[in-house]
Protein backbone atom coordinates (compact mmCIF):
# COMPACT_ATOMS: atom_id res chain seq x y z
CA UNK A 1 0.00 0.00 0.00
CA UNK A 2 1.24 3.36 -0.69
CA UNK A 3 2.26 5.90 2.48
CA UNK A 4 -0.41 8.00 3.81
CA UNK A 5 -0.72 11.32 2.52
CA UNK A 6 -3.65 12.84 4.63
CA UNK A 7 -3.74 12.04 8.20
CA UNK A 8 -6.14 12.91 11.37
CA UNK A 9 -4.83 12.67 14.38
CA UNK A 10 -7.31 13.25 17.41
CA UNK A 11 -9.66 15.75 15.32
CA UNK A 12 -12.20 17.30 16.66
CA UNK A 13 -15.21 19.50 14.76
CA UNK A 14 -17.50 21.09 16.63
CA UNK A 15 -20.46 23.54 16.01
CA UNK A 16 -20.92 25.71 18.91
CA UNK A 17 -20.58 23.45 21.72
CA UNK A 18 -21.93 19.91 20.02
CA UNK A 19 -19.01 18.24 18.33
CA UNK A 20 -19.69 17.10 14.86
CA UNK A 21 -16.93 14.89 14.34
CA UNK A 22 -15.01 14.07 17.80
CA UNK A 23 -11.37 12.48 18.49
CA UNK A 24 -10.84 11.10 15.00
CA UNK A 25 -7.58 9.49 14.25
CA UNK A 26 -7.19 7.84 10.99
CA UNK A 27 -4.67 7.75 7.63
CA UNK A 28 -6.14 7.79 3.95
CA UNK A 29 -3.18 6.54 1.03
CA UNK A 30 -2.13 7.51 -1.83
CA UNK A 31 -3.40 6.55 -5.08
CA UNK A 32 -6.85 4.40 -3.14
CA UNK A 33 -10.57 5.13 -3.77
CA UNK A 34 -11.77 6.08 -0.02
CA UNK A 35 -15.39 5.35 0.54
CA UNK A 36 -16.40 7.89 3.27
CA UNK A 37 -19.80 6.44 5.01
CA UNK A 38 -22.13 6.84 7.80
CA UNK A 39 -25.80 8.17 8.26
CA UNK A 40 -26.64 11.25 7.76
CA UNK A 41 -25.51 13.87 10.32
CA UNK A 42 -22.34 11.61 10.88
CA UNK A 43 -20.20 14.25 9.82
CA UNK A 44 -18.96 13.06 6.47
CA UNK A 45 -19.48 16.94 4.54
CA UNK A 46 -18.04 18.23 8.12
CA UNK A 47 -14.93 15.97 7.77
CA UNK A 48 -13.92 17.38 3.89
CA UNK A 49 -14.59 20.46 4.71
CA UNK A 50 -12.18 20.73 7.78
CA UNK A 51 -9.75 19.00 5.63
CA UNK A 52 -10.19 22.12 3.15
CA UNK A 53 -9.69 24.42 5.78
CA UNK A 54 -13.31 25.99 5.91
CA UNK A 55 -13.89 24.72 9.46
CA UNK A 56 -11.82 24.79 12.70
CA UNK A 57 -10.36 22.45 14.51
CA UNK A 58 -11.35 22.01 17.92
CA UNK A 59 -8.57 19.58 19.08
CA UNK A 60 -6.02 17.74 16.75
CA UNK A 61 -4.44 18.55 13.22
CA UNK A 62 -4.60 17.44 9.96
CA UNK A 63 -1.82 16.86 7.97
CA UNK A 64 -1.06 16.16 4.14
CA UNK A 65 2.04 15.06 3.21
CA UNK A 66 3.47 16.43 6.52
CA UNK A 67 2.49 19.71 5.94
CA UNK A 68 -0.73 21.52 7.61
CA UNK A 69 -3.13 21.76 5.02
CA UNK A 70 -2.89 25.80 4.77
CA UNK A 71 0.32 24.54 3.04
CA UNK A 72 -1.15 21.94 0.98
CA UNK A 73 -4.54 23.70 -0.17
CA UNK A 74 -3.77 23.81 -4.11
CA UNK A 75 -3.22 20.53 -3.77
CA UNK A 76 -6.71 19.48 -3.25
CA UNK A 77 -9.82 19.86 -5.44
CA UNK A 78 -13.24 19.46 -4.12
CA UNK A 79 -16.61 18.75 -5.57
CA UNK A 80 -19.71 19.72 -3.89
CA UNK A 81 -23.02 18.60 -3.44
CA UNK A 82 -24.80 18.89 -6.41
CA UNK A 83 -27.72 20.34 -4.97
CA UNK A 84 -25.22 23.34 -3.47
CA UNK A 85 -24.32 24.18 -7.15
CA UNK A 86 -26.08 26.94 -9.02
CA UNK A 87 -26.35 24.51 -12.39
CA UNK A 88 -27.96 27.63 -13.99
CA UNK A 89 -25.32 30.22 -13.09
CA UNK A 90 -25.07 31.30 -16.95
CA UNK A 91 -21.22 30.35 -17.36
CA UNK A 92 -19.75 28.08 -20.32
CA UNK A 93 -18.14 24.43 -19.55
CA UNK A 94 -14.51 26.06 -20.36
CA UNK A 95 -15.09 28.71 -18.25
CA UNK A 96 -15.98 26.35 -14.99
CA UNK A 97 -12.68 24.44 -16.43
CA UNK A 98 -10.88 27.56 -16.35
CA UNK A 99 -11.59 28.54 -12.47
CA UNK A 100 -8.90 25.05 -11.76
CA UNK A 101 -6.35 27.21 -12.39
CA UNK A 102 -7.03 30.36 -10.29
CA UNK A 103 -5.65 28.53 -6.92
CA UNK A 104 -2.00 28.77 -8.80
CA UNK A 105 -1.93 31.66 -10.48
CA UNK A 106 -5.38 34.22 -9.10
CA UNK A 107 -8.28 34.84 -9.90
CA UNK A 108 -7.22 38.42 -11.97
CA UNK A 109 -3.73 37.33 -12.97
CA UNK A 110 -3.38 36.60 -17.20
CA UNK A 111 -4.08 33.27 -18.33
CA UNK A 112 -0.86 32.24 -19.63
CA UNK A 113 0.32 29.43 -22.58
CA UNK A 114 0.83 26.70 -19.64
CA UNK A 115 -2.72 27.18 -18.42
CA UNK A 116 -4.67 27.19 -21.56
CA UNK A 117 -3.03 23.60 -22.20
CA UNK A 118 -3.97 22.30 -18.82
CA UNK A 119 -7.40 23.37 -19.31
CA UNK A 120 -7.53 21.94 -23.03
CA UNK A 121 -5.68 18.90 -21.75
CA UNK A 122 -8.22 18.58 -18.98
CA UNK A 123 -11.81 19.09 -21.30
CA UNK A 124 -9.97 16.30 -23.83
CA UNK A 125 -9.22 13.74 -20.95
CA UNK A 126 -13.21 14.22 -19.23
CA UNK A 127 -14.19 13.94 -23.02
CA UNK A 128 -15.85 17.91 -23.01
CA UNK A 129 -13.98 19.61 -25.54
CA UNK A 130 -16.73 19.35 -27.54
CA UNK A 131 -18.95 21.04 -25.68
CA UNK A 132 -16.67 22.98 -24.02
CA UNK A 133 -18.10 26.60 -25.46
CA UNK A 134 -21.75 25.26 -24.01
CA UNK A 135 -23.52 26.55 -20.87
CA UNK A 136 -23.50 24.31 -18.06
CA UNK A 137 -27.27 24.53 -17.29
CA UNK A 138 -27.83 22.75 -20.48
CA UNK A 139 -25.59 19.30 -19.99
CA UNK A 140 -26.40 16.03 -19.13
CA UNK A 141 -26.20 15.63 -15.05
CA UNK A 142 -23.30 13.22 -16.33
CA UNK A 143 -21.29 16.26 -18.04
CA UNK A 144 -21.89 18.69 -15.41
CA UNK A 145 -20.11 16.55 -13.00
CA UNK A 146 -17.65 15.90 -15.33
CA UNK A 147 -17.12 19.44 -15.95
CA UNK A 148 -16.27 20.02 -12.21
CA UNK A 149 -13.88 17.31 -12.38
CA UNK A 150 -11.91 18.58 -15.34
CA UNK A 151 -11.91 22.18 -12.91
CA UNK A 152 -10.44 19.85 -10.29
CA UNK A 153 -8.05 18.10 -12.96
CA UNK A 154 -7.07 21.33 -14.86
CA UNK A 155 -5.46 22.46 -11.05
CA UNK A 156 -3.49 19.68 -11.05
CA UNK A 157 -5.10 18.50 -7.92
CA UNK A 158 -3.81 14.92 -6.43
CA UNK A 159 -5.99 15.12 -3.84
CA UNK A 160 -9.71 14.78 -5.09
CA UNK A 161 -12.61 15.32 -2.33
CA UNK A 162 -16.09 14.37 -3.60
CA UNK A 163 -19.36 15.02 -1.13
CA UNK A 164 -22.53 12.37 -2.62
CA UNK A 165 -21.20 12.94 -6.45
CA UNK A 166 -23.60 10.08 -7.56
CA UNK A 167 -26.84 11.24 -6.27
CA UNK A 168 -29.04 12.66 -9.26
CA UNK A 169 -27.04 10.58 -11.96
CA UNK A 170 -28.60 8.11 -14.18
CA UNK A 171 -26.87 4.18 -13.79
CA UNK A 172 -24.89 5.31 -16.84
CA UNK A 173 -23.57 8.51 -15.46
CA UNK A 174 -22.22 6.79 -12.22
CA UNK A 175 -20.45 3.83 -14.28
CA UNK A 176 -18.90 6.51 -16.46
CA UNK A 177 -17.97 8.72 -13.12
CA UNK A 178 -16.43 5.74 -11.08
CA UNK A 179 -14.31 4.54 -14.22
CA UNK A 180 -12.91 7.69 -14.44
CA UNK A 181 -12.06 7.70 -10.59
CA UNK A 182 -10.78 4.59 -10.82
CA UNK A 183 -8.25 5.91 -13.39
CA UNK A 184 -6.98 8.81 -11.21
CA UNK A 185 -6.52 6.52 -8.39
CA UNK A 186 -4.55 4.38 -10.79
CA UNK A 187 -2.28 7.65 -11.26
CA UNK A 188 -1.80 7.96 -7.67
CA UNK A 189 -4.00 10.27 -6.92
CA UNK A 190 -5.89 10.36 -3.52
CA UNK A 191 -10.07 9.61 -4.15
CA UNK A 192 -11.75 10.41 -1.44
CA UNK A 193 -16.06 10.33 -1.70
CA UNK A 194 -18.61 10.64 0.54
CA UNK A 195 -21.27 8.69 0.01
CA UNK A 196 -24.30 6.75 0.91
CA UNK A 197 -24.75 3.17 -1.47
CA UNK A 198 -23.36 0.34 1.04
CA UNK A 199 -23.05 -1.42 -2.36
CA UNK A 200 -21.09 0.77 -4.73
CA UNK A 201 -18.87 1.71 -1.94
CA UNK A 202 -18.21 -2.53 -1.32
CA UNK A 203 -17.48 -2.86 -5.17
CA UNK A 204 -16.09 0.14 -6.29
CA UNK A 205 -13.45 1.36 -3.67
CA UNK A 206 -10.91 -0.52 -1.98
CA UNK A 207 -10.92 1.87 1.30
CA UNK A 208 -13.27 3.02 3.93
CA UNK A 209 -13.80 5.53 6.80
CA UNK A 210 -17.08 4.55 8.57
CA UNK A 211 -17.86 7.36 11.12
CA UNK A 212 -20.83 8.48 13.51
CA UNK A 213 -19.09 11.91 14.38
CA UNK A 214 -16.47 8.99 16.14
CA UNK A 215 -14.45 6.92 14.10
CA UNK A 216 -15.93 3.16 13.78
CA UNK A 217 -13.82 1.68 11.09
CA UNK A 218 -11.09 2.82 8.66
CA UNK A 219 -8.94 0.11 6.22
CA UNK A 220 -9.38 -1.91 3.37
CA UNK A 221 -12.71 -2.05 2.05
CA UNK A 222 -14.63 -5.52 3.20
CA UNK A 223 -12.94 -5.15 6.87
CA UNK A 224 -14.41 -1.33 7.44
CA UNK A 225 -17.89 -2.31 5.91
CA UNK A 226 -18.54 -5.35 7.36
CA UNK A 227 -21.46 -6.15 8.63
CA UNK A 228 -20.96 -5.85 12.32
CA UNK A 229 -19.17 -2.11 11.95
CA UNK A 230 -21.84 -1.26 9.61
CA UNK A 231 -24.65 -2.08 12.10
CA UNK A 232 -22.95 -0.37 14.84
CA UNK A 233 -22.84 3.01 11.89
CA UNK A 234 -25.87 2.77 11.19
CA UNK A 235 -28.26 0.56 14.13
CA UNK A 236 -31.89 -0.21 13.13
CA UNK A 237 -31.69 1.45 9.63
CA UNK A 238 -29.01 -1.11 8.35
CA UNK A 239 -30.26 -3.86 6.33
CA UNK A 240 -27.59 -6.34 4.92
CA UNK A 241 -27.96 -5.43 0.85
CA UNK A 242 -27.82 -8.71 -1.11
CA UNK A 243 -29.28 -6.83 -3.76
CA UNK A 244 -27.00 -5.04 -6.12
CA UNK A 245 -27.76 -1.68 -6.82
CA UNK A 246 -28.91 0.03 -10.09
CA UNK A 247 -25.41 1.41 -9.96
CA UNK A 248 -23.79 -1.48 -9.41
CA UNK A 249 -25.60 -2.73 -12.81
CA UNK A 250 -24.72 -0.45 -14.72
CA UNK A 251 -21.31 -0.99 -14.16
CA UNK A 252 -21.85 -4.75 -15.19
CA UNK A 253 -23.43 -3.23 -18.40
CA UNK A 254 -20.31 -1.16 -19.43
CA UNK A 255 -18.08 -3.85 -18.84
CA UNK A 256 -16.77 -1.74 -15.51
CA UNK A 257 -14.21 -4.17 -14.01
Amino acid sequence: MSPAIVHFDDVTVCYGRRPAIHHLTASWPAGSMVALMGPNGAGKSTLLRALLGWQPLATGRITIAGSPVADARPRIGYLPQRTLVDWDFPVSVRTVVEMGRFPRRGAFHAFTAADSQAVDAALDEMGLTQVQDRQLAVLSGGQQQRTLLARTLSSGADIVLLDEPFVGLDPASVADLIHRLRTWAGQGRLVVAALHDIALARRCFDQALLIRTHLIAAGPIAEALDDHHLAEAYGSDYATPHAASAAEGALHDHGDH
